[in-house]
């Protein structure tokens, strides 16, 4: 970096940062806001600043003059009242900040990174160019070496890299989609790029000297690349590919500039995907796949359709009980793929899936990679990790070397809690993924838009590049907007990051400090949930994350009454005291901080609902009341989540048989869709009040909603067993059967259905019969 700088301090990330999480956001109350205040006026003042003094002699157009001119004073008056009404329609917006929102994945953001993204934005700088962005192209740079490290990267330093080191590379961009599509875009392109190699070696004179350039087999052995089969050629290591380039220079003098001509004729870019097909895949008969879990997000089928790849081979791998991707299918998909010689181009492991917060099996994905490798087939690895990526900080250890300072960090840490040791695991492989997609703007508590893509082998970036390749230095060229899917971006993005991990660093006493509270808040609502429903209660609640017992098999009651008293009655107090119960914590609920859940009814004589439809009847009718319908007045949400499906043709049949069992306490009942509640929790405050815990409020709120929501379903049984020809509406003469069948007179009946029949078309709709029938039972219940 420092070669980019002729004057001034040179920007950096790197120590400790700071450790306060009260001083890190605004508060739920606004509680910095004097601070915060100050701090926005400071960036304004700045600016005016520098504009002034960027050649001062400069003529000024706005003079006070023209200030007191009619059409300015009117212009001024319409942009004060203008912007005063969006500062009041403003107030609609989603409470992201409020304990109370568990919706959807975002919460309040870091001070840091607002002020960050606002200073930049006075400057509007465009980082597809260092023209464009002279400041915020190299606090990208930074930012994307940040994440890297953050992630598992190691960076290595010029030295190394001289000596054959691989550099990883990190970019912003706009967010995860953009991000997984570049990943699959540049695993295709890898995939193919060797066979547009070969058959320039075969036919281009300017590359004749190079003929006889030799590339490892992943199977064992060296052999020339002109010689290899179409197969070998689809099933070479990745970093061997990557390297041909810097290798045709190093041996061979051949220039970059020479062999991105030569291969334009030859590259899948230029060709596009039908005629490189015709040309170099004529002799394989199944067409290259990626393999993705059930939980994967949308953009993955997006990729396929974009890259021409084919939402047919685009492969969803069943999850397990867990909601993570199987194992044991990944495997037999690969063995079919190998015995059919069908191209895989990489798998994806969610670090964190956006429905459950499930975290694939990450370490058994590479070492099944190691295991096909050795058999001739061959794929990257992309951790889709948007939402999960910065739960990394729970594992990456303080930059520093003072021992007090470490031991402080050790000392602070007590009040957060871990990832659990699967979780874990995963996470310590992280940095062997080939590519990795993190959103700042979720777990990083940034401002949109800001994703990311971190390569573990920076010249992967060539291969969704029309510039010439980067490759004879380690260092990257102060651009970073040549690369991916984007053109314009903006700056600020980049500067919100930095100025976040400047004061937050992406360590266990930074980050880790958030993210660990989270996870604690998270864990201790998985146990409420685990133990709201008495026994005289008319609802259970099933999470979907298992508990260890139900794993184990072991006594799985036992180890619910722990938890309920060990867990969820204890105060933080004596929790953070309890060894074992905070063990167990740490073990149990969701993998991250997404907890689904379901509830379930109860019959009159006490026993299970086990029909599905009414069971996701009611948790649709808990989702309803709970959620923000449009034109609502804002303020009267007590509580926020949101809702998903989980359905047997994406999710697979494993899964939903077992969370059907748990839900409504049989086997193979009926129904293939399950619907179920949503609680995001990015909330570091939520157990934390002086008044008590919270979660007593979120439990009430929740009571509240399923007795009203009981109720109703009750009403709607009703409606239901009147409605003989199930036509969704009521007539009159099956109210009158009904309601005589029930010895009501002519005269009740007529009450009711002139209360009732608001429209007058002489129907009742279910509203209709909801909204009216209890007020008749007790109006006919007073004569």
């Amino acid at each position: 970096m420092n070669k980019f700088f002729k004057f001034g301090d040179v920007p950096h990330l790197e120590g400790l940062g700071t450790r306060s999480v009260e001083a890190w956001f605004l508060g739920t109350k606004a509680e910095n806001v004097d601070e915060f205040e100050r701090l926005v006026v400071e960036a304004i003042r700045d600016h005016a600043f520098w504009r002034r003094n960027f050649h001062p002699g400069d003529p000024t157009h706005v003079t006070e003059q023209i200030k007191r001119q009619p059409d300015y004073l009117q212009a001024i008056d319409s942009l004060k009242e203008n912007y005063r009404s969006l500062l009041a329609f403003l107030k609609k917006s989603v409470p992201f900040f409020s304990m109370r929102y568990q919706g959807h994945m975002n919460w309040d953001m870091t001070m840091p990174s607002i002020l960050g993204y606002f200073a930049a934005m006075l400057y509007n700088p465009n980082n597809v160019a260092f023209e464009g962005s002279s400041a915020t192209t190299l606090l990208e740079i930074l930012v994307g070496d940040d994440l890297c490290r953050m992630l598992g990267y190691s960076i290595a330093d010029e030295a190394e890299i001289e000596k054959g080191a691989i550099r990883p590379w990190g970019h912003i961009t706009c967010g995860g989609t953009v991000a997984n599509i570049e990943a699959i875009w540049s695993a295709r392109n890898l995939k193919f790029y060797p066979l547009a190699l070969q058959a320039a070696l075969q036919n281009e004179v300017s590359l004749k000297a190079a003929q006889d350039i030799n590339i490892s087999l992943p199977t064992g052995g060296l052999k020339p690349l002109i010689e290899l089969d179409t197969w070998s050629v689809l099933n070479l290591k990745g970093d061997d590919i990557l390297a041909l380039p810097t290798r045709l220079y190093q041996e061979y003098q051949i220039k970059s500039e020479t062999l991105t001509e030569v291969l334009s004729e030859y590259s899948l870019q230029n060709l596009g995907m039908a005629q490189f097909s015709n040309r170099f895949l004529s002799n394989i008969k199944s067409s290259p796949v990626f393999l993705v879990p059930a939980t994967k997000h949308y953009s993955f089928p997006k990729a396929a359709a974009l890259l021409g790849i084919g939402a047919s081979n685009l492969i969803d791998v069943p999850v397990d009980e867990d909601a993570r991707m199987s194992i044991a299918e990944v495997r037999k998909i690969l063995q079919v793929c190998l015995a059919e010689r069908k191209p895989v181009y990489t798998v994806v492991s969610v670090m964190g899936s956006t429905e459950e917060s499930a975290t694939d099996p990450l370490k058994d994905i590479l070492e099944l990679r190691e295991e096909f490798r050795s058999q001739g087939l061959e794929f990257t690895v992309h951790a889709d990790a948007a939402w999960g990526g910065y739960f990394a900080c729970l594992l990456r250890e303080d930059e520093t070397n003072n021992s007090i300072e470490l031991t402080k960090t050790k000392e602070e840490s007590l009040l957060e809690i871990g990832l659990s040791s699967y979780v874990t695991k995963q996470f310590q492989v992280l940095g062997k993924a080939d590519s990795i997609t993190v959103d700042p703007h979720k777990s990083g508590y940034i401002p949109y838009p800001a994703g990311a893509l971190c390569y573990r082998n920076s010249a992967m970036r060539d291969l969704v590049t029309f510039a010439a390749p980067y490759m004879y230095h380690g260092e990257a060229e102060p651009t970073v907007g040549i690369y991916g899917l984007e053109g314009s971006k903006p700056g600020a993005a980049a500067a919100s990051v930095y100025l976040s991990h400047q004061v937050i660093r992406p360590t266990k006493s930074g980050y880790g400090k958030i993210i660990g509270k989270a996870l604690f808040n998270c864990k201790k609502l998985y146990a409420r949930l685990l133990c709201m429903a008495h026994p005289d209660d008319r609802f259970v609640v099933v999470p979907v994350p298992r508990l260890p017992a139900e794993i184990s098999g072991s006594n799985v009651e036992e180890q619910i009454q722990f938890i309920r008293e060990r867990i969820d009655k204890a105060s933080n107090d004596q929790l953070l005291a309890d060894k074992e119960a905070m063990h167990l914590l740490s073990e149990i609920g969701p993998d991250q901080n997404i907890i689904t859940y379901a509830f379930n009814f109860k019959n009159p004589d006490g026993s299970l609902n086990t029909d599905l439809a009414l069971a996701n009847r009611l948790n649709r009718a808990i989702y309803d009341k709970l959620s923000i319908d449009p034109g609502e007045d804002i303020y009267s949400y007590k509580l926020i989540v949101s809702t998903t499906d989980f359905d047997i043709a994406h999710y697979g049949e494993v899964f939903i048989e077992n969370y059907k069992r748990r839900l409504l306490g049989v086997s193979n009942a009926p129904g293939s869709s399950i619907t179920v509640l949503r609680s995001t929790v990015l909330d570091p405050w939520l157990t934390e009040t002086s008044k008590s815990s919270f979660l007593n409020l979120i439990e009430h709120e929740l009571r509240n909603c399923v007795s009203d929501s009981l109720f109703r379903d009750a009403l709607l049984q009703v409606f239901e067993d009147i409605d003989k020809n199930k036509d969704g509406v009521l007539e009159i003469s099956e109210i009158e059967s009904k309601f005589k069948a029930l010895g009501y007179g002519d005269k009740d009946i007529n009450m009711f259905w002139n209360m009732s029949d608001v429209n007058k078309d002489s129907t009742l709709s279910i509203e209709e019969f909801v909204q009216h029938f209890s007020q008749f039972l007790v109006l006919s219940s007073r004569h």
